[in-house]
Parts: structure tokens; C-alpha cells; sequence
């Protein structure tokens, strides 16, 4: 289960920017991960809850936004979305695609109470 891993790094990431203070609430924590990625957004959600429970982040939430996975046509230049894991053009049918969006994890937002 590498999601316990990466809900660790995302809380590292998180806590770079939270005040230490300890008068700040984190809200919540929006993270973008490509359906490519092999990451299961629930068992992220899990493990990031699972962590926080005696951290600054204590009572956010992790917000997972699911990004599809997007080529390009090397063929005719179109930029379509893919469903499974058959990668071709969806205008012309070119198996000539390159993948632009979908393997991806990032941090986006945090939201502070202070």
C-alpha cells in the first residue's frame, strides 16, 4: 500500500505551510492525482486520516480530485481523453498518441482557518 507513504509526504508538504502557532485549523488539503497513477483515491483518503489524528492537520480533509488521462495525436495533433488503457486517437484512430495528462500528483490548495 504505497498510499500510506504518499498521505505521509502530502501531510510533509502540508505542514511546510501551516503556521506553527498552533492557532491555525487546516480546512483541508486538495491534492490532484491522474487516474494513470495507481493510486486509489478512498485508500489515500484512509491513510491520510489515519496520520493526521495528533498533527496541525488534525480534522481536515483530504479533497482528491481525479484527473483523466489525456494524449495527444502525434498523427493529427488531437487531444482527446482515454477510458481504458487502449491508447489511440479517438478522431483518427492513430495508435501514434503521446500521454500529455493522467500520471500526476499534486499538491493544489490548502486551506487555513487562522
Amino acid at each position: 500500500m504505497h498510499e500510506l507513504s504518499i498521505a505521509e509526504e502530502i501531510i510533509n508538504i502540508a505542514n511546510q505551510y501551516v503556521p506553527s502557532d498552533n492557532k491555525s485549523e487546516v480546512l483541508f488539503v486538495i491534492v490532484e492525482v491522474g487516474k494513470l497513477s495507481n493510486i486509489l483515491p478512498d485508500s489515500l483518503e484512509f491513510c491520510f486520516d489515519a496520520l493526521i489524528g495528533d498533527t496541525q492537520l488534525k480534522g481536515a480533509k483530504l479533497i482528491v480530485k481525479e484527473i483523466p488521462a489525456t494524449v495527444e495525436c502525434v498523427d493529427c495533433g488531437n487531444i482527446s481523453e482515454i477510458e481504458n488503457v487502449i491508447f489511440h486517437c479517438k478522431k483518427c484512430e492513430s495508435s501514434k498518441v503521446k500521454l500529455i495528462k493522467g500520471n500526476e500528483l499534486k499538491v493544489i490548495e490548502i486551506e487555513i482557518n487562522d
